[in-house]
């Protein structure tokens, strides 16, 4: 029997859905991770995302430490800082900071693309070099910037020196996998947006680790599209605001979040459908026990060690129930 009582988590894009401001999609990022948060779940994550009308993720710590402000438990961190948009210092004296005020509670997810366009990225660049090809030593620069005292050098990022904020190698490759097992960290795949190599990317992580004073095996984290309803067609029916997502990205559209669609074939060619289905192929959509049954599924294959679920519902309220029915199939109910 595989056990499904593995921790359950949230990432967060701060979609802005239509008919919403910016202040009201940040309102209800708040309002999602009390939620979450109150039915036990264990982080809840907020990506880094550039020069999109549509999310009001960019400025990611910002909005960690707003989440923190208004929660009391569970961890926030990013999912993720992409790191070369930022000099590790100035990561490290931010996130050194909501630590010393939230202690236990931040986490740091770190990637290694841009996040945002080829022209935006450059507009971001803290370096005329491309700093993507600096991103293991920029992350062993975190990793000690957070480390001991002992270990420290001549620049110190105060508050942040002995604060051990947990770090996790984010990645849509396997390239990170490659980094995340050398540095012995824990790695989480976006299956959510880029499956393609995350089976490749597993197996590379979990036979290439090496122990560390961070962890002594594996910790591999999924993400995943997750849309669970009181039914089966219910939760078909949901799923055409992700689709719709997806579609906007593919199309490169600036459309917000929008409300689900009876038949979503009316809005798309067959190559766009291909294409959505190609980047959301990784997501349980169902009822709870169509939602068990692929996880068990999921998990008889993978053995993952944390799902990281996103959860791309128009309805609020439905978003909520949606996250609700995974914990209760996660914790056998």
């Amino acid at each position: 029997m595989v056990n499904l009582h593995i921790p359950v988590s949230v990432l967060n894009l701060v979609p802005i859905r239509q008919g919403q401001t910016t202040k009201h999609a940040i309102d209800s990022m708040v309002s999602l991770a009390q939620a979450v948060e109150k039915l036990g779940y264990i982080r809840f994550w907020i990506a880094e995302h550039h020069n999109t009308t549509t999310l009001v993720s960019s400025a990611t710590s910002i909005l960690i430490k707003h989440t923190l402000e208004h929660t009391n438990t569970i961890r926030v961190g990013s999912g993720g800082v992409m790191l070369p948009n930022h000099s590790p210092l100035v990561v490290a004296e931010q996130f050194g900071t909501m630590e010393t005020i939230y202690p236990q509670r931040v986490d740091l997810g770190l990637g290694r693309a841009p996040g945002t366009d080829m022209m935006t990225a450059s507009a971001l660049r803290r370096a005329q070099n491309d700093s993507v090809y600096t991103f293991p030593d920029d992350v062993q620069t975190l990793l000690t910037y957070l480390g001991p005292e002992e270990e420290q050098g001549y620049v110190c990022a105060f508050p942040g020196t002995g604060t051990n904020i947990p770090i996790y190698i984010l990645g849509s490759s396997t390239e990170s996998a490659y980094l995340a097992a050398k540095l012995g960290l824990p790695y989480v795949f976006a299956s959510h947006f880029a499956p393609r190599y995350m089976e490749e990317a597993m197996t590379i992580y979990r036979s290439h680790f090496k122990p560390s004073k961070y962890l002594d095996q594996p910790y591999m984290m999924v993400c995943l599209n997750v849309i669970a309803a009181e039914t089966d067609e219910e939760a078909k029916y949901l799923s055409t605001s992700t689709a719709q997502f997806f579609l906007n990205v593919v199309r490169n559209a600036r459309m917000p979040l929008q409300p689900p669609v009876e038949n979503i074939d009316t809005l798309w060619n067959p190559m766009e459908k291909e294409a959505v289905a190609s980047m959301s192929s990784v997501s349980f959509i169902g009822s709870k026990d169509s939602i068990r049954r692929q996880f068990t599924a999921f998990q008889e294959r993978y053995q993952v060690d944390e799902v990281m679920a996103v959860s791309y519902i128009y309805d609020e309220n439905k978003q909520m129930r949606s996250y609700e029915i995974l914990k209760e199939v996660a914790d056998g109910k």
